[in-house]
């Protein structure tokens, strides 16, 4: 038995001379059809000759349409005047006009879906094509049908405001307020009343500012803190060397030492004692390199519906890539990118957080203003800035050899979060505490002195069990009595 491609043509003829009958008919079905969804060529052609009358403002009857169709010497390729006349013969009303639009565009998407499929399936019978790159392709032209598809219907605000209220109540159930997730920086907190949902969040800074390191101590906060389930995709680092530095974090022991592994016997405890809190973190590391927006959506999906992910991260954005589509640049590759994020975002109904480079014109500004960042040095392209619900970039003062603010305050190991573009509130200033030697984040209230393990060893030696042999497995035998 042969096969037909999905049509309908006795609903493409209704529609058409629907559309030449009801005044307002063409506004009903505008956002459901293109020229392109009709099957037939002569019905492609009369639908855009009602489109341009439409958009010229002009009444769409059936001697308008025929004398549009001449204007473009197009009447004799439908079938000329008789052909147009047949079709308002054919229909009624324009009442079922909407039902049977939405059915000629279920049709145009199999269509397309066939051909999609027809041409991916050749490709994979070529040996010359690389099946990755083959997946990369097929995956972006997949995902460019779905978004020239997608609609979703207005909504009456009455359920909205409901939604509203909640989200209203469930911040005034929280003794601080907070509305979104808790990062884990107080005065952020303040600022943002947490990180929001379907909010597209970049965090931009020049390089050597600490902006993997400010993610790891949130991730690290939100998680261990807040038990908040987070997603880090790493496109810069490997998952281990990514462990390594959450290591360095949370012992608070040198990067130095946990790479070479040469740690003196009570650092090993340190070590072992504070990691028991970081095991089962639901913290969960993909670091495929070049990862493509499409792969994102992919695995974020499945993290979302397999462990409840509440959080993505991204380091960092200018390392994605598009694959499977064609762009005349990347600044428009880019611009690609970012309106994918934020839209993951709202589909997600979760944060997107992706880090993003700025460029040398920070470098080149004079001065201790000159050095704080602009949302104009946001990197290859404007639409980060536009596409954001917010852009906070982290600038560290004394890394220009600027120790001192305008008051005389030390700027020494202190890192500013300035909120630059804040959509839904207020924009600011947050100061934090950095600790380079740990890569490390941490409220300023936070960085109080505290005994060195090596010397609350000694001076409660009589009050402490015996310290078992120390190594990499002492974890087993931690005694959670330990002052660390």
């Amino acid at each position: 038995m042969g096969r037909l491609q999905p049509q309908a043509r006795e609903l493409e003829e209704a529609v058409l001379g629907a559309l030449m009958l009801e005044k307002d008919a063409y506004f009903i079905v505008s956002d459901i059809l293109k020229p392109e969804c009709f099957y037939e060529k002569s019905h492609e052609m009369i639908y855009a000759a009602i489109v341009d009358l439409a958009v010229s403002q002009r009444p769409i009857d059936m001697l308008t349409v025929t004398e549009q169709l001449k204007k473009r010497g197009e009447l004799d390729l439908v079938g000329g005047p008789f052909y147009i006349s047949q079709l308002t013969s054919k229909v009624a009303s324009s009442a079922h006009i909407e039902y049977h639009a939405r059915i000629i565009a279920q049709k145009y998407l199999a269509r397309e879906l066939i051909t999609f499929s027809a041409g991916v399936q050749t490709k994979a019978f070529d040996e010359t094509i690389d099946v990755d790159d083959l997946m990369q392709e097929a995956e972006g032209k997949l995902f460019e049908i779905s978004q020239r598809n997608v609609k979703k219907d207005v909504t009456q605000i009455n359920p909205i405001i409901g939604d509203a209220i909640a989200l209203l109540k469930k911040a005034a159930a929280q003794k601080e307020g907070l509305s979104g997730l808790h990062s884990g920086f107080n005065d952020l907190d303040k600022i943002t009343s947490g990180w929001q949902n379907s909010d597209l969040v970049i965090i931009a800074a020049r390089p050597a500012m600490g902006k993997t390191a400010f993610v790891l101590s949130m991730a690290k906060n939100m998680a261990m803190q807040h038990n908040t389930p987070v997603a880090l995709f790493s496109l810069e680092m490997s998952n281990v060397q990514l462990v390594n530095r959450l290591i360095v974090n949370v012992t608070e022991i040198s990067a130095d030492k946990i790479k070479s592994g040469r740690l003196a016997d009570h650092e090993w405890e340190q070590l072992d004692f504070k990691l028991a809190d970081l095991y089962d973190a639901p913290i969960y590391i993909d670091d495929t390199p070049s990862l493509s927006v499409f792969e994102l959506r992919t695995k974020a999906r499945r993290l979302v519906r397999e462990h409840k992910i509440k959080c993505i991260i991204i380091d960092y954005l200018q390392l994605m890539n598009a694959s499977g589509m064609n762009f005349g640049s990347r600044e428009q590759e880019v611009s690609m990118i970012s309106r994918s994020l934020k839209g993951l975002a709202k589909e997600l109904n979760i944060p997107v957080i992706a880090l993003s480079q700025l460029n040398r014109g920070v470098e080149s500004r004079q001065g201790a203003e000159g050095k704080r960042p602009q949302l104009a040095d946001l990197r290859e392209s404007g639409a980060i800035e536009q596409d954001a619900d917010m852009v906070c970039f982290i600038h560290r003062p004394e890394y220009y050899k600027i120790t001192e603010d305008e008051r005389g305050n030390s700027l020494i190991g202190m890192a500013e979060i300035i909120i630059a573009k804040h959509r839904n509130g207020a924009t600011g200033d947050v100061r934090l505490r950095f600790k380079s030697e740990y890569a490390k984040f941490m409220n300023v209230e936070e960085d109080v002195p505290v005994r060195e393990f090596t010397s609350s060893i000694s001076s409660d030696a009589d009050i402490l069990p015996p310290i078992a042999p120390a190594g990499p497995d002492f974890l087993s035998q931690v005694n959670n009595d330990y002052p660390f």
